[in-house]
């Protein structure tokens, strides 16, 4: 049986109602494409929505299918050994983490790297696959 691996997205907004104001105000007020108030939430949940866009769900599907489990958290959902790991290597938000079954962490995206998707879920695949952590052959995007 295969080890699991886990994708970690971290977005760059906290889960609370507090929270999710205080985003679509950075969002509304001041967010341009090249450094957007959370690249990763304009990839998974089109900017504003709640709810994660048809894209991001066939894209999820696609990094599963490659054996990863995705998870996607608010910044203030961390887990407390992720959390460390993040502040330790002064990661900034948004940012998209592997942690491989031994619990080893790496950075595999980081937020310009995020912008540069411009939300185009299709264009983290490829981010992906260039990195080495998805394979070519089961694309169907």
């Amino acid at each position: 049986m295969a080890e699991t691996r886990d994708l970690i997205i971290i977005y760059n907004a906290d889960a609370t109602l507090r929270g999710k104001l205080n985003y679509a105000f950075r969002k509304l007020s001041s967010s341009t494409q090249e450094s957007p108030a959370c690249a990763a939430c304009d990839i998974t949940h089109g900017g504003l929505s709640l709810s994660e866009v048809p894209k991001w769900k066939e894209t999820k599907h696609e990094i599963e299918s490659q054996g990863w489990r995705v998870l996607q958290w608010h910044r203030d959902e961390v887990e407390a050994p992720v959390k460390e790991w993040v502040t330790t290597q002064s990661v900034r938000y948004p940012t998209v983490l592997s942690r491989e079954a031994s619990g080893e962490i790496q950075r595999v995206a980081d937020s310009g790297e995020l912008a540069s998707c411009a939300g185009d879920a299709t264009k983290l695949i490829q981010l992906l696959k260039e990195k080495g952590l998805m394979g070519t052959s089961k694309s169907t995007l």
